[in-house]
């Protein structure tokens, strides 16, 4: 689809579809006053009749003749004192969800002047131009590769969005928000692959792939010979029951200058998790292949990263392994010793994504790194505490922590803090080894955090349990593309520091 920028008034755009925006109560933009002039007080009299309310995210279609505009979509944004980033993003969704699939080929957006509350970063011009792009490649993404019949082609092939300027600034962040979108779909793409496609050396063919798609992009990959040389005992121990081989995935940027410090990010990727040998229980297990979605963010920021090429370092590295019961598996009160050299009694082969996790977060310490975001499907504790509509967030750096959070929240993919408090690291405590992989019941996504922690001593580390937010069960049921936005946001806001 074809996306474009344009300060060219409205009236000289022609279009199938027009979409303004109506507040319910408040000052209406110039756009939707002046498309109201051009069609003599229409937009006006829906308002007074009721038929268009101006409430947040209702929309109303409106068939034009003799308009530069065959159609037009009011779209209500709310009382001006109620519209905050949240808000507009619903109105956006709301547009989205109505022209991709109609039967307009090309629509006009003019709801950028739409003012919003809020820090200057969430309600510029440039920020509404940001999230219009990205929510316009988010929500124009289809997976239908193993259907047997192929969805049918939609009509909507462009869409122009208007702005006060098509200066550099606005360019670039609309651009940026472009490739946020696609970024997101690529891990959403990631995500949904089924297991059986979606192996650990499939993954690591992406990353090569992506590499060669993006000479900027530097790919290396090591096997489990590799590996065990390393001493990466831990991670090898999740592999050792499946006949996939595991894989650590290592892509490299390198748009900064030669000394700067990289900043690391750290996959979880577990291409299916049956639990191994501590078995899951058979319901819902499908979605057991979600359970890369660390891996998949990681790949999605890498793309954004390798489109918008900023002035900064970052390197990825990915766990990839299938965790599966078999004769040869990790079997519960094994021991296994990590790549930094600590021991580790594994009581539950279910709490593998962290036995991954430690060894990839030991290995990254060769990139002197300015700072390391794991982020893992880790734990339904998680869920349990936060639900699907926040990310758990640990970190041994305040500021770091800080800055991640921000990120999360001019890009509305929110995230929030919990503790990693010594007081809970004695739940870790084994009578055999330095460590056991589970803390027990209570407090479970902490006690998880703080065995990473052990491993991450030497630089600053945030950990980002995702297990809530990667993907949708039910009808909805498929990736969500977090918390790529997040983390877009956060690398972006660093960029020259």
């Amino acid at each position: 689809m074809n996306f474009t920028l344009s300060n060219k008034p409205v009236s000289e755009i022609k279009a199938d579809c027009l979409v303004v925006a109506l507040p319910e109560k408040g000052t209406w933009p110039a756009s939707t006053t002046q498309v109201d002039e051009e069609l003599g007080g229409l937009i006006t009299a829906l308002h007074k009749s009721g038929d268009a309310t101006g409430k947040n995210a209702t929309t109303t279609f409106v068939p034009l003749t003799g308009q530069p505009w065959g159609r037009l979509l009011v779209v209500g944004t709310g009382p001006d004192k109620d519209r905050t980033a949240a808000n507009y993003r619903k109105v956006l969704l709301a547009v989205a969800g109505q022209v991709k699939d109609g039967p307009s080929k090309h629509v006009v957006l003019a709801v950028a002047d739409t003012p919003v509350t809020g820090t200057e970063a969430s309600s510029s011009e440039a920020a509404k131009l940001n999230l219009i792009g990205r929510i316009l490649e988010d929500q124009s993404y289809r997976f239908s590769g193993f259907k047997s019949e192929k969805l049918p082609t939609r009509k909507l092939s462009k869409v122009t969005v208007v702005s006060s300027g098509t200066g550099r600034a606005l360019k670039d962040a609309f651009n940026l928000g472009l490739a946020t979108g696609r970024g997101m779909n690529l891990t959403k793409d990631l995500g949904n692959t089924p297991p059986n496609v979606c192996h650990p050396t499939w993954l690591a063919e992406q990353a090569e792939k992506l590499s060669k798609d993006h000479d900027v992009i530097k790919t290396e990959v090591l096997d489990e010979k590799q590996m065990k040389k390393l001493g990466m005992h831990s991670l090898l121990s999740v592999s050792a029951g499946s006949a996939q081989p595991a894989k650590l995935i290592v892509m490299e940027y390198r748009g900064g200058k030669s000394d700067e410090k990289p900043y690391v990010l750290v996959g979880k990727g577990i291409t299916f998790d049956t639990g191994g040998i501590s078995l899951k229980p058979g319901e819902a297990m499908d979605e057991m292949k979600y359970d890369m979605g660390g891996a998949a963010a990681v790949f999605g920021a890498m793309q954004t990263i390798a489109e918008t090429k900023p002035k900064m370092n970052v390197v990825a590295v990915i766990a990839a392994a299938e965790n599966m019961p078999s004769g040869t598996a990790t079997r519960p009160g094994d021991i296994v010793t990590s790549m930094s050299g600590q021991t580790i009694e594994i009581l539950n082969t279910d709490a593998e994504g962290r036995l991954v996790l430690c060894d990839a977060l030991t290995y990254v310490k060769k990139y002197d790194p300015e700072v390391v975001v794991d982020m893992a499907t880790l734990t339904g504790a998680c869920i349990i505490a936060l639900g699907s509509h926040a990310t758990g967030l640990f970190s041994n750096n305040d500021a770091l922590a800080n800055d991640l959070l921000a990120a999360g929240e001019r890009a509305g993919d929110r995230a929030w803090r919990l503790p990693i408090w010594d007081e809970y690291q004695s739940q870790l405590d084994s009578n055999f080894a330095d460590m056991q992989n589970i803390g027990g019941r209570p407090a479970g996504s902490i006690t998880a955090a703080c065995f990473l922690s052990r491993f991450t001593k030497d630089y600053r580390w945030a950990h980002l349990d995702i297990a809530g937010t990667a993907w949708n069960s039910g009808k909805a049921k498929g990736s969500t593309g977090r918390p790529v936005p997040l983390l877009v946001d956060y690398l972006m806001s660093n960029v020259g520091k």
